[in-house]
């Protein structure tokens, strides 16, 4: 079918949209696809997004339309006939395209943060929203935490987040800096950026945002107001650091970590987040579920990358020797190279989550390309601590062996399993979000 569209272009013959758009239908009236959701996608992943999805559909003067409404976007394309064609992006927080969803107000929701139980419930009559098809992991993210470029600050633990954004730190002093009072900055009630930084740092502690912090509904501008503030702190996404400095993390006995891309990659960097599309099952939108695709190819990651977010294409990485880590995992380091994924698994479950489902025909991919099927990958497993330590190297090494009957179904052999337990933490294993984030299962390639 494409070959025989590039030769009548070739010829300068017109094609109807339908066959550069593999026939996706155009409404009679109003746009094509709807979408509503996080600011931190819908401001400019978002529309990137569509604006190629666009563009291999063929459509021609793809430009992007603001209307009056804060936060709100139309993107407008033509065919080749001159039919204008219209996708609208309303990007107010993440809680709003759920919400969207159930009036019937968006065909897509843009999340960055996972579904709300309660949201679940109310959205059944779409289908399940929590299945694989439905749950989109579309990017990593990291929440940064930003200071003025000038503060001397290197790093903080999640406990003292907690305690600064909850207000019972209120000097730079208290936390081994200066300057005096700690101004707060912050995400609005409706984003999934304030979500992530409730969830990840102030709930586990039994802590809430103090009212004192000024809020925005714009991640560029509360990290511009950040960075005009000598006493300031803030929480962005990744790519709206812009001039403001973020700072290292620690989460319990973690290390320290800076918001670097290929700890983000595998969610190793404590306040990694995922990015997602949500797709009703039932009755789906054809533009909506081709923008799903889209998204999840090359060419959609890509385009994740281009703007700033951690996409999930797979790499190989070299991993430096320290001390911290146990001996056998040193020289694992010095003759392999661990790949840019982690597989993680649903709560209470050895069973893989969505995003593992996805990430399972990527390393597939790697794995074939580089031709690697025999011997020459290693699964390195690893869990939250248990009472009985060797019950927790048992079920680390259960989880890399899930991993490895998936990998076996396209004919990978592995070379070895290796499972630690519970060493290397990379979140506190005081709260369920971070016992879930250190049962994961690392790849490594010879």
């Amino acid at each position: 079918m494409m070959l025989r569209v590039l030769f009548l272009l070739m010829l300068g013959i017109a094609l109807p949209v339908s066959a550069l758009a593999a026939a996706l239908p155009l409404p009679e009236h109003g746009p094509v696809l709807r979408i509503q959701g996080s600011n931190t996608i819908g401001a400019a992943l978002g529309p990137a997004l569509v604006e190629g999805l666009m563009h291999e559909q063929g459509l021609l003067k793809v430009r992007r339309v603001k209307p009056d409404k804060t936060n709100e976007l139309r993107i407008v394309g033509e065919t080749a006939e001159g039919r204008r064609i219209e996708v609208e992006i309303a990007a107010h927080g993440s809680s709003t395209g759920f919400t969207a969803l159930q009036s019937g107000s968006a065909d897509l929701a843009a999340s960055s943060r996972p579904i709300k139980e309660s949201e679940l419930a109310s959205l059944q009559f779409l289908g399940d929203l929590k299945s694989t098809g439905a749950e989109q992991v579309i990017a990593i993210d990291g929440l940064a935490i930003i200071l003025h470029p000038n503060n001397p600050l290197k790093q903080l633990t999640t406990e003292q987040l907690a305690s600064i954004f909850s207000g019972d730190i209120r000097t730079w002093e208290q936390v081994g800096g200066s300057g005096g009072a700690i101004h707060l900055y912050a995400r609005d009630d409706q984003s999934g950026t304030y979500d992530t930084l409730k969830e990840l740092v102030l709930s586990p502690r039994g802590k809430s945002l103090s009212v004192s912090a000024k809020r925005f509904e714009s991640s560029e501008q509360l990290s511009d107001a950040v960075s005009r503030d000598l006493q300031g702190i803030g929480f962005i996404g990744l790519p709206y650091v812009r001039q403001a400095k973020a700072v290292a993390v620690a989460d319990g006995a973690s290390q320290a970590m800076l918001p670097l891309n290929n700890l983000i990659a595998t969610e190793d960097y404590p306040l990694s987040r995922r990015l997602f599309l949500y797709l009703p099952p039932k009755g789906s939108n054809p533009w909506a579920q081709a923008l799903v695709k889209f998204t999840q190819g090359n060419q959609g990651q890509g385009i994740v990358a281009a703007n700033g977010f951690i996409a999930q294409t797979v790499q190989a990485m070299t991993v430096l020797p320290n001390a911290l880590m146990p001996d056998e995992y040193q020289t694992l380091s010095r003759h392999a190279q661990r790949l840019t994924v982690n597989f993680r698994f649903e709560e209470g479950s050895a069973t893989l989550d969505n995003k593992a489902r996805q990430d399972l025909s990527r390393v597939l991919d790697y794995i074939k390309q580089r031709e690697k099927a025999d011997r020459q990958v290693t699964l390195v497993g690893f869990g939250d601590a248990k009472t009985d330590p060797a019950r927790a190297d048992l079920l680390s090494k259960l989880r890399a062996m899930a991993v490895r009957r998936e990998l076996a179904k396209s004919g990978v052999v592995l070379r070895e399993i290796r499972g630690f337990g519970a060493q290397m933490p990379v979140a506190a294993n005081s709260a369920d979000e971070g016992r879930i984030r250190n049962r994961r299962v690392e790849v490594w390639v010879y």
